[in-house]
């Protein structure tokens, strides 16, 4: 562990002691949070994480949420979140519109690369979700010292469980294993539903991409991003796939944006507007992008309801994004 590691795990040492003879933050909620759907669910239950299994003794009251979409995760299953990390900068209670009105009282906000660990433990949680996030052995023995923690899956990559384990996982360790299965079903079904109204999405190729700051990328297709376009009945672009191996996303110059033609292309745009992205003159000669059957997401909510990935944030972005798609390709 590194020096820096090493004085946070003392301080930690001493707040938790603080904790335990009743101390606290000044402004941490003095009631429990949670709202169960099942207040005599049995306990205590298991939850097998990359970090090995984890034991929740009792149903719990002071949850806080760090991992991307944790905090949606929680308020779908009626549980709120005493703190929460805000991922992607909504501000306020730290989640999109789709999840308005679920806090009866907003979290303390928490950082997310690079948490405050004291912050997390002045809050005296009694259980922590970071089922995606970086999967740092010491960002998790941290925070374990603090409370028990529900990490990501076995096998997972960083970033990349997926919203059904993170459904599942978090139910679990809530107590309502039976409610996290009815919101995955519902989740499915929805999708199921977009695929079969729209049969003209079968089979065709897609591109996701994303135009940042730094550049162009193209999404690999075990990201998802990627894999909402392919629930919907589209296959991923095989000239993507043909390039060398990634973990997220595909480096683009724009001398080859040309390897983004496909039947339909969607571009994130980040740290850049929609329209410094259609500006571009190597994107705009793309086949596909003269033809019309590129999306280049306008609407921040719309963006970051399908980044955030959400059993909450997904419903909003398939009723925003399948109308879309499919007038992008009705002009054929």
């Amino acid at each position: 562990m590194t020096s820096r590691g090493l004085r946070l795990v003392a301080s930690l040492g001493a707040l938790l002691l603080l904790a335990a003879c009743g101390g606290g933050s000044a402004t941490a909620p003095d009631e429990p949070r949670a709202q169960h759907t099942d207040p005599d669910a049995a306990f205590p239950v298991s939850v097998v994480t990359k970090f090995g299994e984890v034991t929740v003794d009792a149903p719990p009251t002071r949850v806080v949420a760090m991992g991307w979409g944790d905090a949606e995760t929680a308020l779908a299953l009626g549980v709120q979140p005493v703190g929460a990390a805000d991922w992607l900068d909504f501000g306020g209670e730290g989640v999109g519109p789709w999840a308005a009105g679920r806090y009866s009282a907003p979290p303390e906000i928490i950082g997310t690369l690079e948490p405050s660990y004291e912050q997390v433990a002045a809050l005296r949680p009694d259980l922590i979700l970071d089922t995606k996030s970086s999967g740092d052995q010491q960002r998790y023995d941290l925070l374990s010292r603090i409370a028990p923690t529900i990490a990501l899956p076995p096998g997972a990559e960083n970033y990349k469980t997926t919203l059904t384990d993170q459904v599942t996982m978090v139910a679990a360790a809530l107590g309502v294993p039976e409610r996290g299965r009815e919101l995955i079903a519902d989740v499915e079904g929805r999708f199921a539903a977009a695929a079969a109204a729209h049969p003209e999405f079968a089979g065709r190729t897609v591109t996701v991409a994303a135009r940042s700051g730094t550049g162009w990328g193209a999404y690999a297709s075990s990201t998802e991003r990627v894999e909402f376009m392919t629930r919907l009945g589209f296959v991923p672009n095989p000239r993507i796939e043909s390039l060398p191996e990634v973990r997220f996303s595909h480096p683009v110059s724009e001398e080859q944006l040309s390897v983004l033609d496909a039947d339909l292309v969607v571009v994130f745009p980040i740290q850049r507007t929609a329209a410094e992205v259609e500006a571009t003159p190597l994107f705009a000669e793309i086949p596909a992008v003269q033809a019309g059957r590129a999306i280049v997401f306008e609407d921040p909510a719309v963006q970051k309801a399908y980044s955030t990935n959400s059993v909450l944030s997904i419903r909003f972005a398939l009723d925003a994004v399948v109308p879309l798609v499919a007038e992008r390709l009705s002009g054929e």
